[in-house]
């Protein structure tokens, strides 16, 4: 049996590709090699079929973090594949199509004859989803801040308070759907025929048209403007964590439903500690000698300095652990730890009477060093 492909090779994404762009490259896939465009091609039905298998795991956020995390081992139970296209253990082609109409919901919405876009509550007006980035400091991932946040977007038109029709006019039901904003549409398949739903040609899925647009917003009751929203970030966020806002993506077309805002957090890099999870590691170098007597430091936490004592015969690169002065843990009370990593420093010049002195010792330790071995000295 042939070694499946990796998901995100497969749709030609990066690992780092985010939900829009996942679905951008599904479409056009599935565009290019859909088995009804391409009748003579048995292979052009066979990468519909991994495109479509791939993208029913990467649109999932949980699906998709199992699968970061063991790879196509995270839906195969023992002995075979689990059952079903749900586990992805074998997507075939009646599912592959099954799942085509159900994220697409026809060749209507896919290829364009809809106008409108996805089915349900989109297709009448509802506003985009939006993905903003929001960079912040250690620090403010450690206490938590408020950010400001302006936004590129569509907002309603104010020429006609975001009605569409000019002079108040409004817009009136749909002759052709009847309001519903859909209509029905029969497909050929390798299944035979199946009936579905798509948007409506005539309203575009709005389920309403305007006789009299308003010259300002050309009748979509929306323009381009600005919204700055205020971002409460909790303690404890990390890179890739993000909040959803609902009702702060693009507003809705005559006065549709808003989409909603994503908000990803990028926590910038510290220059005095390394994140790791939830605890917090740092560099502290000490000279050999205080190596070998043993030494006390001062070690700079989130909290302010504290007093760390290094035992004499430490060797370098020895971690010492600071419990509860890490990272707060997000939505809980406790916090990580902090990891003090002790690293022998030496001078890159000495004075005479310096190198003096060390000679007078380099005999007596010499002949204590160990031989060299596998693992770290302890």
């Amino acid at each position: 049996m042939a070694q499946k492909r990796d998901y995100y090779e497969v749709l030609e994404v990066g690992r780092e590709a985010t939900e829009v762009e996942i679905k951008k490259a599904y479409r056009k896939l599935a565009i290019k090699h859909h088995p009804d465009r391409n009748p003579d091609d048995p292979s052009a039905a066979e990468k519909f079929r991994e495109a479509t298998e791939a993208y029913e795991v990467l649109k999932d956020p949980q699906k998709r973090a199992q699968y970061d995390q063991l790879g196509h081992a995270a839906f195969e139970q023992p002995g075979g594949p689990a059952g079903g296209y749900g586990g992805m253990g074998g997507m075939d082609m009646n599912d592959a199509l099954a799942s085509f109409l159900r994220n697409f919901g026809g060749f209507g919405d896919l290829f364009g004859g809809g106008g409108g876009g996805g089915g349900g509550a989109a297709g009448r007006g509802q506003g985009r989803d939006l993905q903003v980035k929001v960079a912040i400091t250690l620090r403010e991932a450690a206490d938590g801040v408020h950010k400001k946040v302006k936004l590129r977007k569509q907002v309603a038109c104010k020429e006609c308070s975001g009605s569409g029709g000019a002079h108040g006019s409004g817009a009136s039901s749909c002759p052709e759907c009847h309001g519903s904003g859909r209509r029905r549409q029969v497909v050929r398949t390798l299944l035979g025929q199946m009936v579905t739903e798509v948007a409506c040609n005539r309203c575009g899925g709005r389920g309403n048209v305007v006789t009299d647009p308003c010259g300002a917003c050309r009748g979509t009751g929306t323009v381009r403007g600005e919204e700055t929203v205020e971002v409460r970030i909790p303690a404890g966020v990390a890179r890739g964590n993000y909040m959803d806002m609902p009702g702060h993506g693009d507003a809705g077309e005559r006065g549709g439903h808003p989409g909603d805002l994503r908000v990803v957090f990028d926590v910038n890099e510290d220059k005095v500690f390394e994140r790791r999870g939830d605890d917090l590691l740092i560099d502290v170098p000490v000279s050999p000698v205080d190596l070998m007597l043993g030494v006390k430091v001062e070690v700079p936490t989130l909290d302010g300095r504290v007093a760390l004592k290094v035992p004499a015969g430490t060797q370098t690169h020895k971690v010492f652990r600071l419990r509860g002065k890490g990272m707060p843990r997000l939505h809980r009370s406790d916090r990580g730890d902090q990891l003090v990593r002790i690293l022998a420093w030496t001078p890159d010049k000495l004075s005479a009477d310096e190198k003096s002195r060390l000679e007078s010792l380099r005999a007596g330790l010499s002949s204590r060093v160990p031989a060299p071995g596998r693992g770290p000295i302890d």
